[in-house]
């Protein structure tokens, strides 16, 4: 019986179900990831550019050929490598 009073004075389900949405939905607005954020700023500096670079050249070149085993995969590892690191030093400035 004390349970029945309970959910007669909380009201209707269904209105809680509706309101709950738009709260998560406004939350999710706010948040950012700056990890995005740090990599992209990370990706313009000078060693990641000239990784980058690298990246493009051999890309550009595995491309070209119609027929290559050739992968870019040590060019791929360098510069992910030196992006990761830029981001390790700036990501933990942001960390509350």
């Amino acid at each position: 019986m004390v349970l029945e009073g309970k959910m007669l004075t909380h009201g209707d389900p269904e209105d809680e179900q509706e309101q709950e949405p738009d709260e998560e939905e406004e939350e999710e607005e706010e948040m950012v990831d700056p990890l995005e954020n740090i990599r992209a700023k990370c990706e313009q500096t000078e060693h990641c550019v000239h990784y980058k670079e690298r990246l493009e050249i051999c890309e550009a070149r595995v491309n070209s050929r119609s027929n290559t085993v050739e992968e870019c995969t040590e060019e791929l590892f360098d510069f992910l490598h030196a992006r990761d690191h830029c981001v390790a030093h700036e990501l933990f400035h942001n960390v509350k």
